[in-house]
């Protein structure tokens, strides 16, 4: 016989008396951690406890035995009912991230536009600054040239004046 507790008392079963005829391996729940699997075996233990008792074939004693199973339907319903409210307040977190995410996103996406509005502004105001440059640098350079040419030009009107003078004294 192996001892077992069944509200407060102290049972014996017999081997052949520990797996109920209810008890089918083919629909256990796969994880053991799921809602399925732990109202699968909140029954179980029900289930077991109706069997042995019923099986015994003994009237034990039990004064609180239709309290004991209200308080135990009880227990149940209050886990369900938090397994329920949690189930529920995960639910709506998960809302309020996957909103945070969607505002985080949309945030992230205007900014991107605002910055590739910049940076095509930005292209601009080079392509401007550039086209500039080329002209003043077109510029300088032709006054360069007019410079060099003007210069030439003095010269050889310094030289040319020159000349005219000694011819002047020359003649003179």
């Amino acid at each position: 016989m192996i001892p077992t507790e069944t509200t407060g008392y102290y049972q014996y079963l017999s081997p052949e008396n520990l797996i109920p005829a209810e008890f089918n391996i083919i629909n256990m729940p796969s994880s053991p951690t799921s809602s399925s699997s732990l109202n699968y075996l909140n029954d179980l233990i029900i289930i077991n406890n109706n069997y042995s008792l019923a099986s015994n074939g003994q009237d034990l004693i039990m004064s609180n035995n239709s309290t004991s199973d209200e308080d135990h339907h009880q227990s149940i319903m209050a886990l369900n009912e938090r397994k329920q409210k949690r189930m529920l307040s995960n639910r709506e977190s998960a809302r309020r991230s996957r909103m945070r995410k969607q505002r985080h996103l949309d945030e992230l996406w205007s900014q991107v536009i605002r910055l590739r509005n910049e940076n095509n502004c930005l292209i601009d105001k080079l392509m401007q600054v550039s086209d500039t440059q080329d002209n003043v640098l077109k510029e300088n350079s032709k006054l360069k040239e007019e410079v060099s040419d003007l210069r030439r030009l003095v010269s050889e009107l310094k030289s040319n004046k020159d000349s005219s003078l000694l011819r002047q004294f020359e003649e003179v």
